[in-house]
């Protein structure tokens, strides 16, 4: 009876959205595609000039792609939509929908419907934004294979295909915008991250190379600057990667999060490099700090794996207990790999002063992301050991078990 009161309740709800809509007169209704091309151009533009303010974009690409832009928006303008309702037509297709909905819903499922099908529904759920964005990338990569020279068109294909964390893809697509457009610094940065990226997060070699190639042709550009002490910083050269990071820090808003971890980062590079200066004078014998190996088991609680997919991206990785919250070791698997076992280990740390045999303690955590991206954010799926010493050489096991809020 509950149910069925409920499903009244929507039936209602259902016809209160679609009946008053057609049972006013309406003129024809041409222009709402038109009104959301518009839209998706105004908010590119505002990132295009975002990015130009930032300094991650020269003029030059800045003019080309907005060019680019108005030129699809006009494409797009051209495009006529024919969908005309009349106040006739309007009445009465409300007057037929007011009978033709209960009885069609109540046939349904008296034949079909099941009430354990209602806890399915979530699970099974498609995701019809990431079905779209996959489908415009694999469009746009056809169209490039048939226009090989469009630079701006490979630039948008690696970015999407970053987004969409294939890697591999989104190098191949900024190496060929990179022969095309030659040595511009937005290229090249991107080039070098994608290729990072690729490689387990390290900047050595061709990334490195690309990264201070820019900053020589534009010293303040923000993200070189942030890629660059990450280079520094991989290699030991903590001094260069201070100087590097400080630049930055003078080019961020005050008080913006951006800035607060950078603060973070260049307070722990000036500890480290106190206590490196410091070791020598001591009389304590070198401690074997190279292999410092957590074992972690991870596992789903059984209530949330409905609302989880195979394909979401589990992060494993362990953080300080104070200061930044970069990680020190950090494995990316999937759902449908878990339940299982991994090893953190100094060989994954993302830079040599933030590695676990720095730490006598650290914090575990296993979070399933539902973007993919490597920052919490609110929904994500996580399970956390707030505290865990190195030397205890047992499996530590972590089970996700809440949402973060």
């Amino acid at each position: 009876m509950l149910f069925l009161l409920i499903v009244s309740v929507m039936v209602l709800i259902a016809f209160l959205f679609v009946l008053p809509p057609l049972w006013r007169k309406h003129p024809v209704a041409e222009a709402d595609q038109d009104q959301r091309n518009i839209a998706i151009a105004r908010q590119r533009l505002a990132e295009l000039k975002e990015q130009l303010q930032a300094g991650a974009l020269t003029q030059e690409l800045y003019d080309e792609q907005r060019v680019e832009l108005e030129q699809a928006l006009s494409d797009d303008l051209d495009i006529d939509s024919h969908a005309k309702i009349s106040p006739s037509q309007g009445r009465w297709m409300a007057s037929v929908l007011i009978v033709a909905i209960p009885l069609l819903a109540g046939s349904l499922y008296w034949t079909l419907g099941s009430y354990r099908s209602l806890g399915q529904a979530e699970q099974t759920a498609a995701t019809p934004e990431q079905e779209q964005i996959s489908k415009m990338v694999a469009g746009l990569a056809e169209r490039l294979e048939k226009q090989p020279d469009d630079a701006l068109g490979w630039t948008m294909l690696g970015r999407s295909y970053k987004y969409l964390q294939q890697y591999p893809k989104a190098v191949a697509a900024f190496e060929r915008a990179y022969k095309l457009l030659g040595d511009q610094p937005e290229i090249m940065l991107l080039y070098a991250d994608a290729l990072a990226f690729a490689n387990n997060e390290q900047l050595g070699g061709k990334p490195s190379e690309l990264i201070f190639k820019a900053l020589a042709m534009e010293p303040n550009n923000v993200t070189g600057l942030w890629l660059g002490g990450m280079a520094k910083g991989q290699t030991g050269d903590f001094a260069a990667a201070m100087d590097l990071w400080k630049k930055l820090e003078a080019q961020l808003p005050p008080g913006s999060e951006a800035r607060q971890e950078i603060q973070g980062l260049l307070a722990k590079l000036a500890t480290q490099m106190q206590e490196g200066a410091a070791a020598p004078a001591e009389s304590k014998p070198a401690q074997p700090v190279e292999t410092a190996t957590i074992d972690v088991q991870v596992s789903l609680a059984a209530e949330l794996q409905k609302s989880t997919n195979p394909n979401d991206t589990v992060f494993i990785y362990a953080q300080a207990l104070s200061g930044p919250k970069m990680p020190l070791a950090i494995v990316r698997k999937q759902v449908s790999d878990l339940p299982l076992t991994v090893s953190l280990t100094d060989a994954m740390a993302m830079m040599p002063n933030m590695k676990l045999s720095n730490f006598e303690q650290v914090k575990l955590l296993a979070r399933i992301s539902k973007s993919g991206g490597a920052t919490q954010q609110p929904g994500d799926l996580i399970g956390v050991i707030e505290q865990v010493t190195l030397a205890d050489k047992s499996s530590h096991k972590i089970v996700i078990n809440s949402q973060v809020k």
